[in-house]
């Protein structure tokens, strides 16, 4: 994984991050809450793993 690629994954990190933090602040805990972060997370998260870890890892080994 290249620099651009790791400012790219930090940038997102820390936007993830705040607006997590925004809806926390925003609501009472509740399980709600907990499964709108989850599932923002899963639908941030697992397409950039597919995309820059799991087949930049098969492109490397050429």
């Amino acid at each position: 994984m290249d620099t651009s690629t790791k400012i790219r994954f930090g940038f997102i990190a820390v936007l993830w991050l705040f607006l997590c933090y925004l809806v926390i602040a925003s609501r009472p805990f509740t399980l709600w809450t907990i499964f709108i972060i989850t599932a923002s997370g899963i639908i941030v998260w697992v397409p950039l793993y597919k995309k820059y870890i799991k087949n930049g890892k098969r492109n490397e080994g050429r």
